[in-house]
């Protein structure tokens, strides 16, 4: 199928399957699922790719079928009306504050699983706050990049070994539109010119919608570029630190020549971590080029530009050694008005040269509106980074914090979703922000709620039960890789979720700790409990990979009775189920070491109760009534953490958790679980979202950084 076999009545539908705002719209999605059931499925809910396959006997069929046409007529009315941006929140909030959009950069975007240039929380951060800013019309662009082979696919072999499959993105089957498209051999021209070192690059440039917003994704894969620069941007996250300093000059220099090229002036420039501080370097470069010295160019940077640090130790923010940034940018820091050792000094924590160039550095000296991303965060940002203030106190440090959340029309369970809307009124989606839902919350009956949480319990179940049914016939996979993945988990057990990017800080593991104590929990005959797992490890990490092959031995360790699963390939698909459907969120990170994190958030949203250290989010969400709160709090050490951690953790589940599960009434409702999950999501949809988020930095950073240009 192309555009222009499409039925005149059904036209637009291409329109609508190249912008994701489908993708958080159920009605949307529902007229796609219409149009072709199987299809819709086969092609893993990506609606272009179903277009493409789809007969035109059943597109003719489709543009006569009554029922289909209003569906239509009502999802194309709602998209129009919502393009329209005149009656939204910053419009209305806020109609003249900004002269020119907020210029969002990130290494990577998760807006939906038929796009894969994502490896994990970053990224679907930055993707639900572009959404969110649809939502609130913000006028934003996203400037990221086009993997040709993304993330990878994730295996787990027979022997319990993670295994990475990479694959080549299909560009005609993805929500994306080239700009300065050529013929052939190449999907996307070249756009614009960057040098990387001596050598020149072309850079392309994919635009992706995603409702009021346009995502430009830049591509390296173009005419004209050597064979192996055609394949410097194909795969995230590259391992190799040369090839990653290339790829962060291409996003912040290259990123920056691109909005130009397509006559885009934002008013605020957001660098979401230090992988894209070179933005602001060029722009600094544009001011010296128009004639004013550095340190003018640098003042005026720093006030329109906004950093978002995530990351709260040391050795994971992005270092590259000295020589190789002067390999790459020794032509570069002469258009700077600056030598040599001024360059370098950009990039030094403590003033002294220690080989190395610090990108969190650059991008905390060039930005002049600083944040991280939560309260207990923000303290130890503060304390890491103080020393790049000398002289001024560590409560002083010129470093804010606000709280990360998530986006709710994409989390949400459709069956969530409806009973929201049933006893808070049709228009919550337009006011979960608000923290006066809580009464008529309470209100719901228990019954409907832990009915609906019971059928996304089987959701879950059963699509893992299917995952290790296609494992056996279509991959022949051994009788042990089937029992991992869950082919015995029990829909009337107590479900427990680990569901994270596996590292050796957020200890995978310490459930273990006490292997036959474990067992005694998960197969008590009247009370049983089971454990999914989910998460990748980086294909580098070679500790984190033999932490996720110890979890995968134990899920076959028949002591445990079937009763621990691994889920492999963990991408935003299965993640739906995840939060959705299990009972507890489960998270053991060593304190101080999770910036945030908001995949509990997510959970909570669904009604899902947390079980977890107090470090990153849940150190101000937990409220005592809304989960539990393993071990002791950050500001307590103990030497032995790990044991004390599994024993509280042990603790928990023996005395209260398994217990308040399992009491239930003569109907099988527990009633006490069911006050914690109204309780859950009570206090924490309203604050953990992404429109308080996106409304806080709207206010405290895009705001006051336009205007200081007035």
């Amino acid at each position: 199928m192309t555009k222009a076999d499409l039925p005149e009545r059904i036209g637009r539908l291409d329109e609508l399957a190249h912008n994701l705002w489908w993708s958080w719209h159920p009605q949307a999605r529902d007229l796609f699922r219409a149009l072709d059931y199987p299809l819709w499925r086969l092609s893993g809910h990506n609606p272009v790719k179903q277009l493409h396959e789809m007969s035109s006997h059943k597109l003719q069929a489709a543009a006569t079928d009554s029922d289909f046409l209003s569906l239509y007529d009502s999802v194309m009315s709602a998209f129009d009306a919502e393009m329209s941006n005149g009656h939204s929140w910053f419009a209305i909030r806020h109609p003249e504050a900004l002269h020119g959009p907020a210029a969002f950069f990130s290494m990577e975007f998760a807006i939906h699983n038929s796009l894969p240039i994502y490896a994990g929380g970053l990224g679907v951060l930055a993707g639900d706050m572009c959404k969110e800013a649809s939502d609130l019309g913000l006028p934003l662009v996203g400037v990221g990049f086009m993997y040709p082979q993304g993330y990878f696919h994730q295996h787990i072999s027979a022997e319990g070994w993670q295994e990475e499959v990479y694959e080549q993105l299909d560009f005609d089957e993805a929500p994306i539109n080239p700009i300065n498209p050529i013929p052939r051999s190449r999907w996307c021209g070249p756009m614009l010119q960057i040098e990387l070192g001596d050598r020149p690059l072309h850079v392309g440039v994919w635009q992706m919608r995603l409702g009021r917003e346009n995502l430009y994704l830049l591509c390296c894969d173009v005419e004209g570029n050597a064979e192996q620069d055609q394949q410097l941007c194909a795969r995230l996250y590259s391992a190799d630190r040369e090839q990653r300093l290339q790829q962060e000059i291409v996003l912040g220099i290259g990123g920056v020549r691109a909005l130009r090229a397509l006559g885009i002036r934002p008013s605020v420039w957001h660098a979401n971590e230090g992988h894209t501080a070179f933005m602001m370097l060029e722009r600094i470069r544009e001011e010296v080029e128009q004639g004013a010295t550095f340190a003018q160019a640098l003042e005026s940077i720093q006030a329109t530009t906004v950093f978002t640090t995530h990351t709260p130790v040391a050795a994971g923010h992005d270092i590259f050694p000295a020589p190789l940034v002067e390999r790459y940018l020794h032509n570069y820091w002469e258009s700077l008005g600056i030598g040599r050792e001024e360059f370098l000094e950009l990039g030094r924590q403590d003033g002294t040269d220690d080989g190395t160039f610090n990108m969190s550095v650059l991008a905390l000296k060039t930005a002049g509106h600083r944040n991280s991303v939560s309260q207990l965060h923000g303290r130890v940002t503060r304390r890491m980074w103080q020393g790049l203030w000398p002289g001024v106190e560590e409560a002083e440090t010129p470093i804010s914090h606000i709280t990360n959340g998530i986006h709710v029309p994409t989390w949400a369970a459709r069956e969530m979703s409806r009973l929201y809307e049933q006893h808070l009124g049709p228009d919550v989606s337009e006011r979960y922000d608000e923290a006066d839902l809580s009464e008529r919350l309470m209100n719901i009956p228990d019954e409907e709620l832990w009915s609906v949480h019971q059928t996304l319990k089987r959701k879950l179940i059963g699509a893992m039960i299917e995952r290790a049914r296609q494992c056996s016939t279509e991959r022949d996979c051994t009788a042990r890789q089937v029992l991992a993945m869950g082919a015995l988990l029990d829909p009337n057990a107590l479900t427990i979720g680990f569901v994270r990017r596996f590292a050796a800080y957020k200890r995978p593991g310490l459930i273990f700790h006490d292997v036959e104590r474990l067992k005694r929990i998960v197969t008590d005959r009247w009370h049983p409990v089971q454990i999914v797992f989910a998460g990748k490890s980086h294909p580098a990490d070679l500790p984190s990979k033999e932490l996720l092959h110890d979890v995968y031995a134990l899920a076959t360790d028949r002591g445990f009775e079937g009763r621990i699963a691994f889920v492999e390939d963990y991408d935003m698909h299965i993640a739906h189920y995840l939060v959705q459907g299990v009972d507890v969120w489960l998270n053991t990170p060593r304190r101080l070491y999770e910036a945030c994190g908001t995949s509990g958030m997510k959970a909570a949203l669904n009604g899902v109760p947390h079980l977890s250290v107090r470090d990153g989010w849940w150190y101000e969400g937990y409220n005592g009534a809304n989960g539990w709160a393993i071990g002791v709090d950050v500001e307590a050490h103990d030497p032995d953490e790990d044991g004390a951690d599994a024993a509280s953790l042990y603790r928990l589940l023996e005395e209260q958790i398994v217990p308040l599960y399992y009491r239930r009434d003569r109907a099988g409702v527990p009633h006490g679980w069911v006050r914690m999950i109204k309780e859950v999501i009570r206090s924490i949809v309203p604050f953990f979202c992404t429109r308080r988020m996106l409304k806080e930095y709207i206010e405290k950073m895009y705001i006051p950084a336009a205007q200081s240009r007035e």
